[in-house]
């Protein structure tokens, strides 16, 4: 699995059931020094607080930051959704937190990230959809592959819970069908130097 060489500003990722144990495998692979931002829509419970920060830090190459509405988005970092509030991208670009209806019955839900980061990055930016129930995220990850991103999507049958993989391969066509190996190994080909 080799990176094609496309210019990437951003990695938006959206999973549901079965997340945390995926995104333990594919965010450690993004290498240090990756001039990219990553932000992370996770499906969680929204009466529990959110560990994720504390779960991740420990494991990635990359910074992960508390996400602060109207801040600057910062290059090298993650970023969490935090539970009950859409995360958004705006021009900028810097991080936008929401607390309008659900959307597929999510808040934060993955297509709104995923149409404001299409709506920033266009061709720039990569979408992938993990593991998870439901179908959030269909729509957003075609927006971004509508503007020009790759699209990349979870093989169902490698999915904990194959939904919302299996959702997104009815609305489009994805760049790329992977196994979380697969994934990782196509994370850990990203060029840390930026490129024009």
């Amino acid at each position: 699995m080799s990176w094609p060489g496309r210019r990437i500003d951003a990695i938006a990722i959206g999973a549901s059931f079965g997340g945390v144990e995926a995104l333990k495998h594919v965010l450690p692979a993004l290498p240090a020094g990756l001039p990219v931002a990553v932000f992370v829509v996770l499906h969680l419970p929204r009466e529990r607080e959110s560990l994720l920060g504390e779960i991740f830090a420990p494991l990635c190459a990359l910074r992960v930051r508390e996400v602060m509405d109207k801040d600057a988005v910062v290059p090298g970092s993650i970023y969490f959704a935090p539970p009950s509030y859409h995360l958004l991208i705006d021009r900028g670009p810097q991080l936008a937190l929401s607390m309008d209806d659900p959307v597929e019955f999510s808040r934060p839900s993955v297509t709104v990230l995923f149409e404001s980061v299409a709506a920033v990055y266009a061709e720039h930016a990569l979408g992938l959809i993990l593991t998870g129930a439901g179908g959030d995220g269909a729509e957003g990850l075609a927006a971004i592959q509508r503007e020009g991103g790759l699209a990349v999507v979870q093989q169902p049958a490698s999915a904990r819970m194959p939904n919302m993989p299996a959702s997104a391969l009815q609305r489009i066509s994805a760049d790329y069908v992977l196994t979380l190996d697969e994934i990782m190994t196509l994370f850990q080909s990203l060029p840390t130097q930026a490129q024009p």
